[in-house]
């Protein structure tokens, strides 16, 4: 069974997007062995410059880059990645399965992450062009994944 690492930066404080994080994780079992790996945000002062964005989005992508698994093909989730859709998408996860046992797909902090993590991953991907808090991403990119599943495995699911 593929094993599939979500590193995301931030904790989820919204009790309906644990909610439907638990339901995907629940419905993901089927499929895959998921892992996610919840690391802390760095706190953003209210006054900020470019040097102090670039040291908490630093000291942030450091951290990621300390769980990154060995052997694991990374994908990055990034405004400048390249967007699929549905179908796409499990095509994508398909592919990568064939010859990697371990998917860890990165949800950088709100203010993302620095160049070495974008280049420590194999893919970068971007589910919309449109700004979206990094929690919410969290609960499409499970949906997303599970939906690969059901469209991989020629199982119903609503379109």
């Amino acid at each position: 069974m593929i094993k599939i690492n979500i590193i995301c930066v931030g904790k989820i404080k919204e009790q309906y997007l644990k909610d439907a994080i638990s339901e995907y994780s629940k419905r993901l079992s089927k499929y895959c062995n998921l892992n996610i790996i919840e690391l802390p945000d760095k706190k953003i002062p209210d006054k900020t410059n470019e040097n102090i964005e670039k040291q908490i989005k630093d000291l942030e992508s450091k951290d990621i880059l300390l769980h990154l698994p060995k052997e694991s093909y990374n994908i990055c989730l990034d405004l400048k990645g390249k967007e699929y859709n549905s179908v796409e998408f499990a095509n994508l996860l398909n592919e990568i399965s064939l010859t990697n046992s371990t998917i860890t797909y990165i949800i950088g902090g709100s203010l993302g992450f620095n160049e070495q993590v974008k280049n420590t991953c194999n893919k970068s991907i971007c589910f919309s062009k449109m700004t979206f808090p990094h929690q919410l991403i969290r609960v499409f990119l499970l949906e997303q994944i599970y939906r690969a599943f059901k469209i991989n495995n020629n199982e119903t699911y609503h379109k």
